[in-house]
């Protein structure tokens, strides 16, 4: 790769990395600290990397770095301010039908979190998903239908929120 194209990569990218890695931690610095790890590695690696192939290289880097800063922040985890009722306090504390659905996206499991915000938030394909998270294209394609239709059971029809 050469510079330009490397310059041009952080062009295209950079925004839906650092989208990608704020929808999971929901820490606007430490998203930006990845975006910046991610990138920094990309250019450090940059004459192994096939330009045509960057954006999903891009991607599978600032997945790692985000599983590792996740797996660091875990080990001081205080399991006492868990809730048991998953549900009940988020008619209370949102509103938007949006704030909705990124509250119940957030209650996925890792790999579904992943997959959905990748597929619908983000526009992936189930190839480029694969080689981001490492899962086969059946696994994606099962981690987002789970999602889906956990999004479905708790929110129900449509007309029932407008």
């Amino acid at each position: 790769m050469t510079p330009s194209q490397y310059n041009l990569c952080v062009k295209e990218h950079a925004d839906g990395v650092f989208r990608f890695i704020l929808k999971n931690l929901k820490d606007s610095d430490e998203a930006k600290n990845i975006v910046q790890n991610t990138f920094e590695k990309v250019w450090i690696r940059r004459d192994g990397v096939i330009f045509e192939k960057a954006k999903s290289y891009i991607f599978t880097i600032a997945y790692r770095e985000m599983i590792d800063t996740i797996r660091a922040k875990k080990k001081f985890v205080d399991m006492g301010n868990v809730k048991e009722d998953k549900f009940s306090s988020m008619s209370e504390s949102y509103t938007g039908i949006k704030a909705m659905v990124d509250k119940l996206v957030n209650k996925l499991p890792e790999n579904q979190r992943i997959a959905i915000i990748l597929r619908d938030y983000e526009g992936n394909d189930y190839k480029t998903i694969s080689e981001i998270t490492g899962m086969t294209e059946a696994q994606v394609k099962i981690s987002i239908f789970r999602a889906r239709q956990f999004l479905k059971e708790c929110i129900g029809k449509m007309e029932v929120l407008l």
